[in-house]
């Protein structure tokens, strides 16, 4: 017999309710004078960390030492086998080229790479809630949150990103559920508290027209049980998972984020930039503090004004919203070699970069078609 739960007061029809937000009722905010200083906005508001002392005076620096490093000279023996490394490292790539070309040129220089991470530290607050199960409520009767900045955690290694969220202490309140209204549980909407709903086969006939005879799959009910709610007529609710009841509490949301600037100096030859960006160089210079100052008296005068606008960049974007924790700016040197060669009388360029010498292939008169990556 099909049930009827329209006139069941226990059970909500929710069936439309859209899900409703993380935000508690406006009546709930009242009840946490403590907190009123983290309430002013919408969903989550974004607090401004403590200004810090500013960081050491400039440093005059000899960088004499920092350019006597040369670059490693490429002959044509360590050109041909990087190519080889590669080639056996690729599918496409066939080593007879490597093996039988003629190498024509070799153009080397050596770039500079300037590098700024800038680790940084922001908070956030936002309402959440969860499903209460009767255990003990850190509330305002327990004293004053404590202010976002005030709350101590422990910080992750320096330059690693991560993401923490904790419970603001003294902010927890028990609220009856906003979803089924304190019910636990909801009208399904698929049956309509029925627990039954039409036979997808005769369409509620409980007959088929050919051949005449009852339908075998509701058994000439013309009725089946309702997958949704497995004949049940009412589901659990998923908010407060049948408590009946919420925890609603402050969460604060720690991100750790370390920001990159880079520059790589000009060069004549053709091989692609992000290549070098990642390649992997030799360190001529390394400066860490919770606070870097621009290089200015760096030789090359495009690495000082890469380091002005990186550390311009950073301070701009960070200020107002995020306390940086450290900074590390860094000078590599980067070897770049474009190879020329001649092979079954055509020419061709292959690069090689960086201290571990990899290589960037131009155009290989030996690649098949099947595409494999060469970076």
């Amino acid at each position: 017999m099909d049930r009827d739960l329209s006139d069941d007061d226990s059970v909500m029809d929710l069936s439309f309710e859209a899900e409703s937000p993380l935000v508690p009722p406006a009546e709930l905010l009242e009840r946490l004078p403590s907190c009123d200083w983290l309430l002013q906005g919408d969903r989550c508001q974004i607090f401004f960390p403590p200004s810090e002392a500013p960081g050491r005076p400039q440093e005059q620096r000899c960088w004499s030492s920092f350019l006597e490093h040369r670059v490693p000279v490429v002959t044509e023996e360590v050109a041909r086998e990087a190519l080889l490394s590669f080639v056996d490292s690729k599918c496409c790539y066939g080593s007879a080229a490597a093996g039988d070309l003629v190498i024509l040129e070799l153009k080397q220089q050596a770039l500079r790479r300037y590098r700024l991470e800038t680790f940084s530290e922001s908070r956030i607050s936002e309402w959440t809630f969860q499903p209460f199960t009767n255990h003990s409520v850190d509330g305002p009767q327990r004293g004053t949150s404590p202010r976002l900045w005030d709350i101590k955690v422990q910080v992750p290694p320096m330059f690693q990103e991560d993401t923490r969220k904790f419970q603001v202490p003294h902010s927890s309140l028990v609220k009856e559920c906003h979803k089924c209204h304190g019910h636990g549980r909801y009208k399904c909407s698929s049956c309509h508290g029925a627990g039954t709903v039409r036979c997808p086969s005769c369409s509620g006939a409980k007959r088929k027209a050919r051949p005449a005879r009852r339908c075998q799959m509701c058994s000439g009910s013309g009725r089946q049980r309702c997958s949704t709610c497995s004949g049940r007529g009412n589901k659990t609710c998923a908010t407060c998972k049948g408590e009946k009841k919420l925890l609603h509490f402050l969460q604060l949301v720690i991100v750790w984020k370390n920001s990159l600037f880079e520059f790589v100096s000009e060069h004549q030859l053709d091989c692609p930039g992000e290549l070098l960006a990642k390649a992997r160089g030799e360190t001529l210079f390394k400066d860490e503090n919770t606070m870097v100052y621009p290089i200015v008296d760096f030789p090359l005068r495009e690495i000082c004004l890469a380091s002005q606008r990186g550390i311009a960049e950073h301070s701009a974007t960070l200020a107002s919203r995020a306390r940086v924790l450290q900074q590390r700016q860094t000078i590599e040197l980067i070897p770049l070699t474009e190879v020329r060669y001649w092979y079954r009388g055509k020419t061709y360029v292959y690069y090689i970069y960086g201290t571990d010498r990899r290589v960037y292939v131009v155009d290989d008169p030996e690649r098949c078609c099947c595409g494999c990556a060469i970076l």
